[in-house]
């Protein structure tokens, strides 16, 4: 077994992009509050929202959102 899994091909990470897919649809910027409200919602890994806290707050496009967290959606 090996660690050299591409990062898309992880179930993190497709959880992160289908969420920021979602609550990206229709809008150009999103408060933090807002993407953490919906990760909870969504159930995802307690790392994933540990980062989505973190995140300063204020508003993020779809890509700044993704690279800060380690998506791939954009």
């Amino acid at each position: 077994m090996t660690d050299d899994v591409p990062v898309t091909d992880q179930p993190e990470t497709r959880q992160l992009d289908e969420l920021l897919d979602d609550i990206y649809h229709g809008q150009e910027r999103i408060p933090q509050a807002d993407i953490y409200r919906r990760a909870v919602a969504a159930e995802l890994p307690a790392d994933l929202l540990t980062r989505i806290a973190a995140l300063p707050q204020g508003e993020y496009s779809v890509d700044e959102a993704a690279d800060l967290l380690g998506g791939t959606a954009g």
